[in-house]
C-alpha cells in the first residue's frame, strides 16, 4: 500500500478494532500525567486520528506505537499545561474520573491513579511522570520505557527510582480502600452535625483542606492548613451542609462523595488518610471538573452496559 492511499475497509475496520481495545490503556497513560480527564480524552482523540492516518503496514507492535504516541503527546500537554497552571486561581486538584467499572483505569496496577498521589505527581516534571506511569501503572520494561522517551534505559531506571522515593516519601502507609471509605463517611457525618471534636479526633495535626474553584465564590483560595483549622471550615454547617445531599461515589479507586445542590451535582470531596487519621481534604468546586467527572460516570455506566450485551 502507497503510504499516501487510502486504506480500504477492511484495514480500516481492523484500525478501529485494535483502537478501541487498547483505549483504556491510552486513556489511562494520559489522564496519569496530565491529571486532567478532559485533556487526557483530548490527547486519545489526536492518538485515534494519527492511528488513522499511518501506514498501519509499517507498524510491527500497534501496542508499542499507540502507547508511544500517546506518551509523548500527553508530555507534550503536560509541558503546556503547566504555564496555564500558574494562572489557576486557587489550588489545582487533578479532575476526579468515575472507577466504579474500571477500578484501575486501564492499567496493569491501580498505580498512580489516587487524587492525592496524582497531585504530588503533577510536582515532577512531565517526562519524569510519564516514566513513572509507565513503570508503576502499566509494568512496561525499562528499554520500552527508554524508546518511547528516547532516554538511556540506564537513565530511565534512575529517573523511576527517583520518583518513586519521591512519591513514597508523601504517601508512607496509606489505609486500604476499605478504611478510607470508613474514615470519609464517618468525616461527612461529623461536619453534618457540625460535631468539631468529632472531626478533629479523625484528622492528624497537620492536616490541609484544598478547595480547587479557580476563583469560584464560596471556595478557599488558599490551603488550610491545621486539624483545628480544617475541622472548623469543614463544619460551616448552618451556611453549607443543610443545603447539600450527599452521594457515595467511587472515584479514582476510592470512595469519594458527590454533593447535590437542588438536585443538581455541584461538588466533589474525597479524604487521603494514613493510619494516623486524614492528612488531606479535598474539595472540587470547579463546575468544568464536576462535569467532567459526569463524563467519566456515564461512559463507564455505558461500558458496563455493552459488555452485559456481549
Amino acid at each position: 500500500m502507497h503510504p499516501e492511499a487510502t486504506p480500504v475497509e477492511g484495514d480500516l475496520s481492523e484500525a478501529v478494532s485494535v483502537f478501541v481495545e487498547l483505549r483504556p490503556r491510552l486513556f489511562g497513560i494520559a489522564y496519569r500525567v496530565l491529571g486532567s480527564a478532559v485533556e487526557a480524552e483530548d490527547v486519545v482523540q489526536e492518538v485515534w486520528l494519527r492511528w488513522q492516518r499511518t501506514d498501519r503496514t509499517l507498524v510491527i507492535s500497534p501496542v508499542a506505537f499507540l502507547s508511544a504516541t500517546t506518551t509523548r503527546l500527553a508530555i507534550n500537554v503536560a509541558q503546556s499545561a503547566r504555564v496555564r497552571r500558574e494562572t489557576y486561581i486557587g489550588p489545582w486538584l487533578p479532575e476526579p474520573v468515575d472507577t466504579s467499572n474500571d477500578p484501575q483505569v486501564g492499567a496493569e496496577r491501580a498505580e498512580a491513579l489516587e487524587l492525592a498521589l496524582l497531585l504530588v505527581l503533577q510536582k515532577l516534571a512531565p517526562t519524569e511522570r510519564a516514566a513513572y506511569v509507565l513503570r508503576e501503572a502499566f509494568d512496561y520494561a525499562y528499554p520500552e520505557i527508554a524508546r518511547i522517551l528516547g532516554l538511556s534505559p540506564v537513565n530511565v531506571r534512575k529517573i523511576v527510582s527517583r520518583a518513586r522515593k519521591h512519591l513514597t516519601d508523601d504517601q508512607r502507609d496509606n489505609v486500604d480502600a476499605t478504611e478510607h471509605r470508613t474514615l470519609l463517611h464517618a468525616f461527612v457525618a461529623a461536619a453534618q452535625q457540625g460535631d468539631v471534636s468529632g472531626l478533629e479526633a479523625l484528622l492528624t495535626p497537620n492536616a490541609v483542606s484544598l478547595s480547587d474553584g479557580n476563583g469560584i465564590r464560596g471556595a478557599a483560595r488558599v490551603p488550610v492548613l491545621g486539624r483545628a483549622r480544617v475541622a472548623n471550615l469543614s463544619t460551616a454547617h448552618p451556611r453549607f451542609w443543610p443545603t447539600v445531599e450527599a452521594e457515595p461515589v467511587e472515584a479514582n479507586g476510592r470512595g469519594g462523595i458527590l454533593l447535590h445542590r437542588d438536585g443538581r451535582p455541584a461538588t466533589f470531596m474525597t479524604v487521603a488518610a494514613t493510619s494516623r487519621g486524614i492528612h488531606q481534604v479535598m474539595w472540587v468546586f470547579n463546575p468544568a471538573k464536576i462535569a467532567a467527572f459526569l463524563h467519566s460516570r456515564s461512559r463507564s455506566r455505558h461500558r458496563s452496559a455493552a459488555s452485559l450485551c456481549v
